[in-house]
């Protein structure tokens, strides 16, 4: 049986993503994206609960992530997720959960403008074979829901 890995957020990135070239002409790109929920507790104090997203990116995607976000910045991420595995240095098993990004709006402005749109590439030249056809960024778009 088959199933469905996919997801969406929409947050604030909690420092400037980090760029790595691997090998000759791959790039990844990892962010850390913060979403917040508020509600009112039963006393009517209101309360706040945030998590932190760790979110990958790869081929061109991640350049122009890398370029143009950085801390505190909003942004839409659509993507899947995936659990990586390692030994500690104790040799405990540690595992993590990573949103890998194949599509990433940018809901702030870029570099002092009020719009910004990027429409050169698809996330098919991403690098990741996994990606569909989907538009890398447009932030005159409307969010999907």
């Amino acid at each position: 049986m088959s199933g469905v890995n996919k997801v969406i957020i929409v947050g604030r990135l909690g420092k400037d993503p980090e760029v790595k070239q691997i090998g000759q002409d791959q790039t990844v790109c990892k962010m850390v994206l913060a979403t917040s929920e508020s509600w009112m507790d039963k006393s009517g104090t209101k309360q706040e609960k945030t998590e932190w997203h760790n979110v990958t990116v790869w081929g061109k995607l991640a350049d122009i992530c890398g370029k143009y976000l950085s801390k505190g910045k909003l942004a839409y991420v659509e993507g899947r997720l995936q659990t990586r595995s390692w030994e500690d240095q104790q040799g405990q098993k540690r595992y993590a959960t990573d949103i890998v990004a194949n599509t990433v709006q940018f809901l702030s402005p870029v570099n002092g403008s009020e719009k910004s749109s990027y429409s050169g590439a698809s996330a098919m030249d991403s690098g990741s074979p996994d990606f569909g056809p989907e538009p890398i960024f447009n932030t005159n778009d409307e969010l999907p829901f």
